[in-house]
């Protein structure tokens, strides 16, 4: 009785700490009109604006490129992979200030490429492209990790089967790979513009933080705080908060829908 007494108590204890922060600002924001002030804010929206086009460019750039990596990496093995993962890891612990640090490393005008893109006329930091790029850079593992799982875990008798009826591998992947995987794939969707519109340290040392240009939701809260505003702050805040619920409900959504294609094919 004590020992399940002393396993509740730490359980509810930390339930507690993560919950009474949100809980807190939503609670504020709802009771200031927090809410309200969020979709009348031009500073929100103009921010909410950029905040989905730069998402949205990142996703496709993460997907476009991300899904062959997961592929290789889910079905090849070669000399290096080992490596390769770590690398493509590496983000999910680097701290965000770190990874804006090497971006402008990489890609500043003084940097490893940056005299190649200045040759062209091409400037990125401190543009709508550093934003996007500085997402890409973040987020892009948490794409890349789940679309391996779901590719590995695709059973391959079917693609087998599928090749026997006369599939191209082209068709496989896209009849029977994509579609079985699909939940997984989904999955990491979600959380990869979770991490991008969540995305600051990285953003505000490589992209800066100009109203209209570069400021994105997280930086709006961070310069309405600064600025003293508290409530502009909350209510940036809360479309974020709002934007993450969303986030966790599909991704068990999605996860719910693998389990059931997995149950299926099997």
């Amino acid at each position: 009785m004590t020992r399940r007494l002393i396993l509740i108590s730490a359980a509810g204890i930390l339930a507690i700490f993560l919950a009474l922060p949100v809980a807190t600002l939503l609670g504020r924001a709802v009771g200031s009109g927090g809410l309200v002030a969020a979709v009348g804010s031009p500073a929100v929206l103009a921010a909410l604006s950029l905040s989905l086009a730069t998402t949205a460019a990142s996703l496709c750039l993460i997907v476009l490129f991300g899904t062959p990596l997961a592929f290789v990496l889910a079905r090849r093995r070669f000399r290096g992979s080992g490596l390769v993962e770590t690398v493509v890891d590496l983000p999910l612990v680097l701290p965000p200030s770190v990874a804006g640090l090497a971006l402008l490393l990489v890609f500043g005008r003084r940097g490893l490429l940056g005299g190649a893109l200045d040759a062209f006329g091409i400037t990125i930091p401190f543009t709508a492209l550093a934003v996007i790029l500085a997402q890409v850079f973040v987020a892009a593992p948490f794409y890349v990790r789940a679309a391996r799982a779901g590719i590995a875990g695709v059973p391959r008798d079917l693609e087998d089967a599928a090749r026997a009826d006369g599939a191209s591998e082209a068709g496989v992947f896209r009849h029977v790979m994509v579609p079985l995987a699909l939940p997984a794939l989904g999955a990491g969707l979600v959380m990869s513009w979770a991490r991008s519109l969540g995305e600051f340290g990285a953003t505000i040392l490589f992209a800066g933080n100009f109203a209209g240009r570069t400021q994105t939701l997280p930086l709006v809260v961070y310069a309405e705080l600064g600025s003293a505003d508290l409530e502009a702050a909350i209510a940036a805040a809360t479309v974020l908060v709002l934007a993450a619920v969303g986030v966790l409900v599909a991704v068990r959504l999605a996860r719910r829908g693998r389990a059931v294609d997995l149950a299926s094919a099997g």
